[in-house]
């Protein structure tokens, strides 16, 4: 796209005598009476900066990208008609209205109401954005920018890889113009989609068949006395005491759910121990059933009723 500025130069007259000057942009030649450009590109120091190249008009000077193409001819555009130099400045006997061509700066053109409105580069697909970039209409121009998740290097929009920035707490995956992050097992992603929380798995539902205990990231089953913790980590199963050792009762052992007791013979009282077995005497605490002439005789475990003595002859009893 190119763009050839016409800009004139009048003469203006003040009452009572003749005046002439020049419009902005030129300069009045005392030798031949005429407006000269001026050229701002060498009068106007660093008149453009950074990637825009200066270009002299009549009447001014225009800045624009190095890439695009320039046409230094001041009075030929061959994407224009062809407009005939102005006219030479003559005296006014009145103050006339300067008139200029209608033509826009450069980023601009003329409209239905021939006011110069900006030319979307964008919507019209005469930019100069890489594939890979994005056009963005700016007035007077375009900008070719990257999405976001991208940056841009030698012209091209690249991946930014944010998990190399530590922008996740825990697991990070990198995507194509954006990252995802989550969690080890035992955590959840909090609500600003970065940082992990610990899962309280003792409180959300109890995995394990007794006593939970939680810990950071995970969990630990706790058995309750008399059990022990199967290889699942989670189950628990009675604890057979009764096997451990032969001692643990003086007589018979006998397991229970989580516990063990022990028991003793017919004829025998479990002492306060809870393991040791004591002989019952039944003649002393008179519970036998031993008749009025027979005598109550205690054995480890029983009792024995004896009958009265009867001697025979020639023995004769002496004493009871």
């Amino acid at each position: 796209r190119t763009l050839t500025v016409f800009t004139l130069a009048v003469c203006l007259s003040s009452p009572g005598k003749a005046q002439q000057q020049c419009t902005n942009g030129f300069d009045l030649d005392r030798a031949s009476g005429q407006c000269l450009d001026i050229d701002e590109c060498r009068t106007i120091p660093e008149a453009c900066r950074g990637d825009m190249v200066c270009v002299n008009q009549n009447g001014g000077y225009l800045c624009i990208p190095r890439t695009n193409p320039v046409y230094r001819s001041p009075y030929l555009n061959p994407y224009s008609n062809i407009y005939p130099p102005p006219p030479a400045p003559g005296p006014v006997p009145n103050y006339p209205t300067a008139t200029r061509p209608l033509m826009c700066r450069f980023g601009y053109q003329l409209d239905e109401n021939n006011q110069c409105a900006d030319v979307d580069e964008c919507a019209s697909d005469s930019h100069q954005c890489n594939p890979t970039q994005i056009c963005i209409n700016t007035e007077g121009g375009y900008t070719c920018s990257c999405t976001e998740g991208y940056w841009l290097l030698e012209g091209q929009c690249l991946d930014i890889d944010e998990c190399r920035y530590g922008y996740c707490q825990q697991l990070c995956a990198n995507v194509p113009g954006s990252y995802s992050c989550t969690c080890n097992p035992g955590f959840t992603l909090n609500d600003d989609g970065r940082s992990c929380q610990d899962v309280n798995e003792c409180t959300n539902e109890n995995p394990c068949t007794q006593t939970c205990v939680n810990t950071y990231g995970s969990f630990l089953c706790r058995c309750e006395p008399g059990y022990e913790l199967e290889a699942d980590g989670v189950n628990c199963s009675d604890m057979d005491e009764c096997s451990f050792s032969e001692f643990l009762c003086q007589h018979e052992c006998v397991n229970g759910p989580g516990s063990y007791y022990c028991i003793c013979p017919s004829g025998y009282n479990l002492l306060d121990d809870s393991r040791s077995c004591q002989d019952i005497n039944e003649c002393e605490n008179r519970n036998f059933t031993c008749t009025h002439q027979q005598t109550c005789f205690n054995i480890p475990g029983e009792y024995k009723c004896l009958d009265p003595v009867r001697c025979e002859d020639p023995y004769i009893q002496i004493n009871e």
